[in-house]
């Protein structure tokens, strides 16, 4: 098997991907990435091997996609938009040998020392940059094609940089078996299903598992068509669901709030659509209504993780009320376990712990981590607090763990703290999530400053903003005298909050 394998069986004059107003059927695609798996292999990449693509929704991420795990190496997925610091970690993490990458990125990289990521061998540029030694990626797709190299199922597909159930960010191991897996039982829960007919929006970003696997990969796992969007902004992506007669709109709650307070939106505009999705982050009843009032489109809540490729539950095609995540999709076992680890009674809370074929093989390097959140006989522990009613629906009512939710992104405040503390100012600080009307939540940090040190509360965040994603960046800054403690000396993020 091979996950890449996904595109294979379609017509060939059927839509596979519509990118920057080009259309491309899945006979061309198949040729295009049989080139670039040729290109691939010619310049040394071999099964295992990991290759980073940093591009937006784009053609040029899925070609990349496709071609390196076509070859049997293990993608790893990076936002374009980050710093050179934090590419410069994902590179050097994973011993990457390649990195594929589009112009924007260019600057990052050339700020990199190149010794500092020792492993990487090329870079290849989507368009014409100046940077020394990038090869062009039509020249590479251009090499004589290549056959798809069979992996097995628990061979590694891609490594998904995530926060984690806990601790800083961490690269995440899922196999060509789990995002497989996951697939398939996502079109086997009632209501959920995809077909080729299916026009897709693709605006969820592709470096994040919801926009990878339950957008793109699914669409081409169906022989939908999907309509990749690099930038969202409202007007122009109702403008895109309109003009291409989209189907299937999946996207996280801030995207959701956005048309629910977009100005001048005709009631029209999902006329189109058969099946409305929000996921990555709670989704509030009073978007979830707002939605339904404005456009007459009922939109459904679910839930995963990147542990679990992502996909756990969902409220499509189910009677499930407001607020409710819905039911488990097949193939997947949940518990729901209390404070003596025992199985919670219905109707009371407990974590959230989930099992199947679709759970990741650990992080990255990290068994220490992986030993934390996955038990001996399989079980992932999610760190999430749900509780299911007496009709078998999924409610999440808290989290565990201090991970904040920055429009469907994970943040976890010991990465940022970390960063705050090495400005030379900071003696002390805290970082955690506080109610956002756009984005969910919010990054805010509260800091003691050392003796004698100053600082402005701008140039803290533009410190952070050098550092870390955008998205991760403290929107505030509190200084403070102390922070509260508990008798243990670990600070009490509860009295932040």
């Amino acid at each position: 098997m091979n996950l890449a394998a996904i595109i294979d069986t379609h017509p060939a004059d059927s839509v596979a991907v519509i990118s920057r107003g080009k259309t491309t059927p899945y006979g061309v695609l198949r040729e295009q990435v049989a080139g670039f798996r040729g290109g691939l292999i010619g310049l040394g990449v071999e099964p295992g091997d990991r290759v980073a693509i940093a591009c937006g929704n784009n053609w040029y991420f899925v070609v990349s996609y496709l071609a390196a795990l076509g070859v049997g190496a293990v993608v790893v997925p990076v936002n374009p938009a980050m710093p050179a610091p934090e590419i410069e970690k994902y590179l050097a993490v994973t011993g990457a040998k390649v990195l594929v990458a589009t112009p924007a990125v260019i600057p990052a990289l050339a700020a990199i020392d190149r010794s500092d990521v020792p492993d990487l061998e090329h870079v290849i540029a989507t368009a014409g940059v100046d940077y020394d030694g990038a090869v062009l990626l039509d020249d590479v797709m251009a090499s004589s094609p290549a056959d798809l190299v069979a992996r097995q199922p628990d061979e590694l597909a891609v490594l998904m940089f995530t926060s984690g159930t806990a601790g800083t960010p961490k690269a995440a191991m899922l196999t060509h078996g789990n995002l497989l897996s996951n697939l398939e039982q996502t079109q086997a829960h009632p209501g959920r299903s995809q077909t080729p007919s299916d026009r897709v929006l693709g605006v969820l970003p592709m470096f994040h598992i919801f926009g990878l696997n339950v957008v793109l990969n699914l669409s081409l796992y169906q022989g939908s068509s999907v309509v990749l969007i690099e930038r969202f902004d409202p007007s122009s992506a109702l403008e895109a669901i309109e003009n291409h007669g989209v189907t299937v709109v999946s996207g996280p709650p801030t995207m959701w709030s956005a048309w629910a307070a977009l100005p001048g939106a005709s009631p029209h505009a999902f006329a189109s659509v058969r099946l409305a999705v929000s996921g990555a982050a709670k989704l509030s009843i009073e978007t979830a209504q707002a939605i339904d009032d404005k456009f007459d489109l009922v939109l459904r809540e679910g839930y995963g993780l990147t542990e679990t490729a992502p996909v756990v539950s969902t409220a499509t095609g189910t009677d499930a009320p407001r607020g409710s995540i819905g039911t488990i999709v097949p193939g997947v076992e949940v518990r729901l376990v209390d404070a003596d680890g025992e199985d919670a009674l219905v109707g009371d809370s407990g974590e959230l712990w989930v099992r199947g074929p679709n759970v990741f093989k650990g992080y990255w390097n990290d068994a220490s981590a992986s030993a934390n959140v996955l038990t001996d006989d399989g079980w992932l522990r999610t760190g999430d607090v749900a509780v299911i009613d007496d009709d078998g629906y999924l409610y999440l009512v808290d989290r565990a763990k201090d991970i904040i939710i920055v429009s469907g992104f994970n943040v976890f405040p010991a990465e940022i703290e970390g960063v705050l503390i090495e400005h030379p100012a900071v003696e002390a600080c805290a970082v955690v999530g506080v109610p956002h009307p756009y984005s969910g939540e919010a990054v805010k940090a509260f800091v003691v400053l050392a003796d004698g040190m100053s600082a402005e509360e701008d140039a803290i965040i533009a410190w952070c903003s050098e550092r870390v994603a955008r998205y991760k960046c403290p929107s505030k800054v509190m200084f403070v005298d102390e922070l509260p403690q508990g008798s243990g000396g670990k600070v009490l993020r509860r009295a932040l909050r």
